[in-house]
């Protein structure tokens, strides 16, 4: 028993902590900060002041992760972000193809606490910060509303993830908050001030059918007439979740400050429009639905940026700058909407597509002057404009991985951020980040640590891709199709395909490439052939450009639309090669071509869009030469995913015992191995609310064993689903040669993108 009779005020419990990064903001950045850098083997104290983790993507606002992707809606093809990042959204798809975010929640929290090097603080919000005589960061104060404890937080690194970027903030670090002029960086799709300088917030609802009629009182606060919302009648009964997200509002308020009120204000609409779903008469199918959840915290999309020492804009997304300190890359369209949000008569959003995807350098994941502080999220150093793209989760993840391995390489030689542009250091942090799965748009690894750099890597087949044999799935040529495939310089093949013809008719066939190497938006035209072809069923159109391509890269071979012709489809997915067809995706995009009004810097282009499996089939089709582009030499290029080529050895289709095998002129110590699967970079794996048709990816690879030239076993895996794997062996293993060998993939051609080891 506690009895405690003190007069006068009493002091919480203090706890004094000590580590190498601490990491402010438990969102999607901060959760892949803390799980890159415990990995890298340094000390995290990782600060939420919320009680779950995730940020906009968890179950107390429940937004879906995106990024890069874009819904599958743009021509960013093998796009999704890598490493942490990718490994979640696998994770989550093999668990939770329902898309619950109350599984995703404990997802996250479970990714956490299995790094011994992360001290997670949940419901801990900072509050101080102290500085040192270099206005760097030497302490951030933090208190717990739930244990009544107030913790001090040393560390040489800090990374602000926080979304208002506190510590950066109490800091003393430089930040904007609205939008600059077209002037200052000269920006054209700048906004004027009867758009708005900010984005506001946003707050929804869950629906649920109980099978039996149910009536609903809605509180006093909600909205009675809807008409104040121009859009109203644009509302569904079946709607809800994060496809509520344009019930938006607070741009023209201090979205850190009045927080509070534009929340109230936002319980306003949600309510009202409950209400208007179930009351108004006019959604009888409604009758059965109940208001399953409605958000408390709204999501936040802007407040304030923070300066580094360069500032993405708007041409850097759209004119794909490209930066010799790049540590990640962007894709999302930038993406603004009006500052009154569901109040506007102006469209909730304007979203504008680059024709590929973008680098995010170094310069702009740090404090321009506070020197120890690392920016991570949607804080980072860029425009308002370009903020309009990299604040999605899935970039803020990516761009987090970099910032918390660059803190890693800092903590082990007692070095600053700006210390890192330094080229060596530079090379160095990008191999180190190749290494644990972060993709750069193009950036070769180059890891002198690599021990299968020096070996020969041979396999017992590799594909010659000759036929994508026809299915009894005949689609309708009502759009322009075409197939995206690896070719080689030089001749170009001679293609057939296989219709169903009506009435007499003439294929126009054409091949196309992209005007910028390793972009997928088809802008060149390199040959035009028509086929003539009379009525009949299952008939060949052999399709000879007669070109000779000047580069190994993507080619499109595009087959226009013919509305008396019906296409067939196959069954055969292979990796680094996937069908497109001439079309939109309404999340993202109003139309088939992107057409932005004259003078706003954005350029005109077509979508060729992949489709989502199940429907997301090759075109049936013969090749002739056969693609001798799925070489097992590639697992070792530096590539771990398609850019200009497929960059994966694929074994032969009638291979029944495929294998790649690694040999060295002398023994080698190997302690770790890597291997990187395909999962399919092409599919965006949001993460609540849209339901996945499948929990794995016809493309991995799922079982597989590693054997010595003793045929010894070194370690076998029967249900893999992820990306990578990363194998540390209990004891080194001292080997001449090493041979994978694939005993089962998901439905695809065994495929590995990469293999690494190291003697560490």
């Amino acid at each position: 028993m506690i009895v405690d009779a003190t007069h006068g005020p009493r002091q919480n419990k203090t706890s004094e902590m000590v580590c190498d990064l601490c990491i402010v903001g438990g969102g999607i950045a901060g959760v892949c900060a803390a799980i890159t850098a415990a990995r890298a083997g340094i000390s995290v104290v990782f600060v939420q002041d919320r009680p779950v983790l995730g940020g906009n993507a968890s179950s107390e606002v429940r937004l879906w992760i995106l990024g890069a992707t874009s819904h599958m809606g743009n021509n960013n093809r093998w796009a999704r972000e890598g490493g942490v990042m990718d490994e979640i959204l696998v994770e989550n798809l093999w668990r939770n193809p329902e898309g619950n975010a109350l599984v995703f929640d404990s997802l996250l929290l479970e990714k956490v606490v299995e790094e011994k090097n992360i001290t997670l603080l949940l419901n801990t919000a900072v509050d101080g910060v102290e500085l040192g005589e270099d206005d760097s960061v030497r302490s951030v104060s933090a208190f717990c509303s739930q244990n009544e404890i107030r913790y001090s937080i040393a560390a040489p690194l800090f990374c602000d993830a926080s979304g208002d970027g506190i510590v950066g903030f109490l800091g003393g670090a430089a930040f904007r908050m609205g939008a600059e002029s077209r002037e200052e960086f000269g920006e054209l799709f700048a906004p004027d001030e009867a758009y708005g300088e900010l984005l506001g917030h946003s707050l929804y609802f869950y629906s649920k059918d109980v099978g039996r009629p149910v009536r609903y009182v809605a509180p006093s606060f909600a909205l009675k007439d809807m008409t104040e919302i121009p859009r109203y009648r644009d509302f569904k009964a079946s709607d809800s979740g994060c496809r509520l997200w344009w019930l938006e509002y607070g741009g023209r308020k201090d979205t850190i400050y009045e927080t509070e009120e534009i929340k109230w204000e936002l319980w306003r609409v949600a309510y009202g429009v409950w209400n208007y779903i179930k009351n108004s008469g006019k959604f009888p199918e409604a009758e059965n639905l109940t208001l399953e959840w409605m958000g408390t915290i709204p999501g936040k999309r802007e407040s304030r940026r923070f300066e580094g020492d360069l500032m993405l804009r708007q041409q850097d997304l759209m004119k794909q700058t490209q930066f010799e300190d790049t540590v990640s890359f962007g894709g999302w369209a930038v993406d603004l909407h009006p500052s009154d949000g569901v109040y506007s008569e102006e469209s909730p959003c304007v979203q504008w597509h680059s024709k590929g995807v973008y680098q995010v350098p170094f310069r702009a994941l740090y404090s321009r002057n506070v020197p120890n502080l690392f920016l991570a999220g949607r804080i980072i150093s860029a425009t308002h404009v370009a903020f309009g793209s990299t604040r999605t989760m899935a970039t803020c993840g990516h761009n987090a991985q970099a910032v918390a391995m660059a803190a890693a390489m800092c903590a082990e030689s007692g070095l600053r951020p700006k210390d890192l542009l330094q080229p060596a250091r530079m090379k160095a942090l990008q191999t180190r980040l190749l290494a644990s799965g972060q993709w750069m748009a193009g950036v070769r690894r180059d890891d002198e640590l690599d021990l299968v750099r020096t070996a020969e890597v041979s396999a017992s087949s590799s594909l010659k891709l000759a036929e994508l044999p026809a299915n009894d799935v005949v689609t309708p040529l009502n759009a322009s199709r075409a197939m995206l495939l690896p070719l080689s310089a030089g001749a170009s093949p001679v293609f057939s395909f296989f219709f169903d013809v009506e009435e007499a008719t003439t294929l126009q066939a054409e091949l196309w490439k992209a005007e910028k190497p390793g972009n997928y938006t088809p802008e060149v035209v390199l040959a035009s052939v028509a086929v003539k072809l009379e009525p009949g069923k299952r008939l060949e159109a052999k399709i000879d450009f007669a070109a000779q391509l000047d580069l190994s890269q993507y080619y499109f071979v595009v087959l226009h639309k013919n509305e008396a012709l019906r296409v067939y489809r196959s069954n055969q997915y292979v990796t680094g090669v996937v069908g497109l067809s001439q079309t939109m995706n309404a999340a993202v995009a109003k139309s088939v071509k992107q057409s932005p009004p004259a003078g706003i810097g954005i350029d005109t282009f077509e979508f060729w869009l992949p489709e989502r499996r199940p429907k997301g089939m090759n075109l049936a089709m013969t090749i002739q030469p056969p693609l001798a582009a799925f070489a097992a030499e590639q697992v070792k290029n530096g590539y771990a995913r398609p850019w200009m080529g497929t960059n994966a050895w694929v074994a032969d289709v009638k291979d029944a015992s495929p294998a790649l095998t690694l040999r060295w002129a002398s023994p080698q110590t190997i302690r770790t191995m890597v291997l990187s699967f395909d999962t399919d970079f092409d599919h965006a794996m949001e993460s609540v609310l849209m339901t996945h048709s499948e929990t794995v990816v016809p493309f991995c690879v799922q079982a597989y064993r590693i054997l010595d030239a003793n045929g010894t076993v070194l370690h076998e895996e029967s249900d893999n689903h992820q990306t990578r794997n990363v194998l540390k062996f209990a004891q080194p293993v001292v080997a001449k040669e090493v041979q994978i060998q694939i005993l089962k993939t998901h439905g695809a051609p065994a495929a590995i993108f990469e293999v690494s080891c190291y003697a560490e």
